[in-house]
């Protein structure tokens, strides 16, 4: 391998490094305290969280589901092409639907934004545009500020994804801390894997 095809590479990997850890760095610069604490506020004290996304947003929304568990929240992911054929009968009046949208305007979450509506859940949104569809319609809205993704094409998830498991967990953190959660508490659920065996000595 020729030295320049080595240098482009390494020169192309570390500039995603610092992209992606300047957008995390920049969300302390924009992020709205108050929607934050509004949010740990609805998540901490609702009968249930689902939520919702497309694409590699699903995946990041999918993550927080889990992680919510983790903490013993009842929490699970619905995918928006099952909640369209039945899926959206586990939202009841007063859970919480947390949906991820860079843009805000997915259409396969648009017609799971009116049953949410009409089914008076609680909608929390992740997103970058303030002004959108599904923005307009949450009583919730944290807003993300991409610069540009990480990619030498500034086309994939990448700097987006980073960003919006990071403002997720912070969300986790703020809901651990308001919940009392403890190590013994974690312990019992988590038996398996080297945590697992770590905790439960």
């Amino acid at each position: 391998m020729e030295n320049s095809t080595k240098e482009r590479i390494i020169q192309c990997a570390m500039d995603s490094l610092t992209i992606e850890s300047n957008a995390i760095a920049d969300i302390k610069t924009y992020i709205e305290t108050e929607k934050l604490e509004e949010a740990v506020n609805l998540l901490s004290s609702c009968p249930k969280i689902i939520t919702c996304a497309s694409g590699t947003s699903g995946i990041a929304a999918k993550k927080f589901a889990h992680s919510l568990c983790c903490i013993e929240l009842n929490a699970w992911f619905l995918s928006p092409s099952e909640a369209v054929h039945g899926g959206l009968g586990c939202i009841k009046e007063g859970d919480a639907v947390v949906m991820i949208s860079r843009g805000g305007k997915t259409v396969e979450l648009l017609p799971i934004l009116d049953v949410c509506i009409k089914k008076k859940a609680k909608l929390i949104v992740i997103t970058e545009n303030r002004n959108s569809p599904l923005a307009q319609k949450a009583q919730i809205v944290i807003l993300m500020k991409i610069n540009r993704e990480s990619d030498p094409l500034n086309i994939m998830a990448t700097s987006s994804f980073i960003v919006t498991i990071a403002i997720m967990d912070a969300i986790l953190a703020a809901l651990m801390d308001v919940s009392k959660y403890t190590l013994e508490q974690f312990a019992l659920i988590h038996p398996g894997g080297a945590v697992g065996s770590k905790l439960n000595k």
